[in-house]
């Protein structure tokens, strides 16, 4: 299963380690899914994590050592295919991503954007707690 996790999911497990967003990490540090990334996916990550209100309730280490792991062990796709479909235009990579990566899944919290695309050619854009349930 190929997958692609909005900048939100992962922050929000690092900033509630018991909750939904943290066990779809798990269930990927676990090896039940090849997590996707790119450039532009970790650049925003990182971005995220250091804003102000981010950075001061995540340690800096944590944040870092996930950014590292997502880096070493993602698969990295790229070229990405020009798309131009998300209400937000900042999350049409994430759409890139998915397409040029073939992801089964898109897994994010966006209730005002991506999930109400609900799918992206092959693949499905569905909230944590849904995809959390297809490992049930």
């Amino acid at each position: 299963m190929r997958v692609v996790l909005d900048t939100n999911i992962i922050v929000s497990a690092l900033l509630a380690p018991t909750g939904t967003p943290a066990t779809v990490i798990r269930i990927w540090l676990d090896g039940n899914f090849t997590l996707l990334t790119c450039a532009e996916h970790l650049d925003e990550l990182r971005a995220t994590l250091q804003k102000p209100r981010i950075s001061e309730r995540i340690k800096p280490y944590q944040a870092g050592r996930l950014v590292n792991r997502i880096r070493q062990v993602a698969e990295d796709i790229h070229p990405l295919p020009r798309v131009e479909r998300s209400p937000d235009a900042t999350d049409d990579f994430l759409l890139a991503l998915s397409e040029g990566g073939k992801a089964d899944y898109l897994v994010t919290g966006d209730k005002s954007g991506l999930l109400a695309l609900g799918r992206h050619k092959i693949t499905r854009i569905v909230p944590a707690k849904h995809f959390v349930g297809l490992f049930a």
